[in-house]
């Protein structure tokens, strides 16, 4: 196989991204993403706009949908796994906002 055969097969290859299974899961997880950063009473409101604007930001939300495959492939429930997928995300998008402080980046290393 030639590099342009290679190239040519992945570029007809269906995006995963596209894939109407794919997309439900990751509606599913925005939709419980929203509803635990929604406001709350006992939550200041700056600290509640930092965390709906970081968290909410977008993307493809592709370790949240892992565990959520994951979860099923093994006979789980999803629903049961929801919460422990978005929890996932929280501490994922957590890593790239502490990585991004200044006394922690170190990308010119």
């Amino acid at each position: 196989m030639t590099a342009t055969d290679s190239q040519h097969t992945r570029s007809s290859r269906p995006s995963l991204w596209a894939d109407p299974d794919w997309t439900r899961l990751r509606d599913e997880v925005e939709a419980a993403l929203a509803s635990r950063v929604a406001p709350r009473a006992h939550c200041p409101a700056k600290l509640q706009e930092a965390m709906a604007y970081s968290l909410m930001a977008g993307g493809k939300r592709l370790r949240p949908v892992l565990a959520l495959i994951a979860c099923e492939t093994v006979g789980g429930n999803r629903s049961a796994a929801l919460p422990a997928a978005c929890a996932v995300e929280m501490i994922h998008t957590y890593s790239l906002i502490h990585d991004d402080l200044p006394a922690m980046d170190d990308d010119d290393f």
